[in-house]
């Protein structure tokens, strides 16, 4: 293997949009957003440095080995990377949503390895600021054993067409905090950058959001934490002991103790730096965000917090996401959300 600095490829990750809602979509449209050649461009002006692109290859595939993954929806990647580069901006291409391996890992092994197969071969000619997520969040039924396992197979896919490639990996549980100290990485490579995600605490990011769960329907959390007045949960959330103590502790309690305190969030991604340099893996941030329906003058006072702890603790990172419902920028009236975009871009 060509000798790559590991870290210097996180750093040029720098500060990114996740183009969610897209080409992760049962189909591009499905959700609503369509990519346009012009957001590349917006993208790139307003002062990002990558885009991270979801992308939901699964259910592109032929049923049956050896699983050949759509000709035009491959074609379809193809531009959004090309339109990327034009911008001069990094492109991360995220293996996402595969919800058929996450119902049968062992089923879709095959199909999982096929897909990387194929797109490390397309793609091999591609420069260095090209990355692969070899999986977004596994979880549920994916253990960390099988995980571990798995990845080993699929780096070693990946590395016969493609050995010189950037790759970005996360733990179990969603890419979580915890998910990333049982993430066994191959020794021997050292061109991986480990991936988190954070959304914590998510009564307050995903409040409200309709695919959640009944517990996560409780509105007008703010942050940080206690509220000048409490909140009372929804009766789903009441019926769940840990949430309702949740609740309980967002109430009452004061600084470190407070669930959505500052000192919580710096807690949290000190923990994922720490991993980082016991491993000796630069991390990369690739989700963070608030839904639309908090406040959002707490929308954007977490997210400052976030970018700005992440950067102090050398992680690039990538917000989510551009324009759908935690979106920095309003496709209705052509204009960015200023508060937003003065969160995650703001010099301190």
């Amino acid at each position: 293997m060509t000798k790559v600095d590991v870290y210097e490829q996180a750093k040029n990750i720098g500060r990114a949009l996740n183009i969610g809602n897209a080409l992760d979509a049962p189909y591009e449209g499905a959700w609503d957003i369509v990519i346009q050649e012009e957001y590349f461009k917006l993208i790139k002006e307003k002062g990002f440095d990558s885009i991270r692109v979801p992308i939901r290859f699964s259910n592109k595939t032929t049923t049956e080995a050896p699983y050949t993954i759509d000709e035009n929806f491959m074609l379809r990647v193809d531009w959004v990377i090309e339109q990327s580069l034009l911008q001069e901006l990094n492109v991360i291409v995220d293996l996402h949503h595969f919800d058929e391996l996450i119902a049968d890992p062992i089923g879709n092994k095959e199909r999982f390895l096929s897909i990387w197969d194929q797109i490390s071969s397309r793609y091999s000619n591609q420069p260095s600021n090209v990355y692969y997520e070899v999986l977004n969040e596994p979880h549920s039924t994916i253990s960390s054993k099988m995980w571990n396992e798995y990845l080993l197979e699929a780096i070693d896919t990946i590395r016969q067409h493609d050995p010189d490639r950037t790759l970005i990996i996360g733990g179990t549980d969603w890419n979580s905090i915890n998910g990333l100290y049982q993430l066994e990485l191959p020794e021997e490579d050292r061109n991986i950058i480990a991936t988190i995600h954070y959304y914590g605490p998510m009564f307050f990011t995903h409040q409200g959001a309709e695919w959640m769960e009944p517990e996560y329907g409780t509105k007008g959390l703010v942050w940080p934490g206690p509220p000048p007045v409490p909140v009372e949960p929804v009766e789903a959330a009441q019926k769940v002991d840990w949430v309702n103590n949740f609740f309980k502790n967002y109430n009452t309690k004061t600084g470190a103790d407070n669930p959505a305190s500052e000192e919580a969030l710096v807690r949290d991604l000190e923990r994922a730096a720490k991993w980082g340099e016991i491993h000796d893996r630069p991390i990369f941030l690739g989700e963070f965000g608030v839904y639309s329906s908090a406040d959002m003058e707490s929308r954007a006072a977490w997210t400052k917090k976030v970018r700005t702890e992440a950067e102090r603790l050398g992680m690039p990172w990538a917000y989510w996401e551009f324009a759908a419902g935690f979106g920095v920028y309003n496709r209705a009236s052509s204009s960015w959300n200023e508060k937003l975009v003065d969160a995650l871009l703001s010099n301190p």
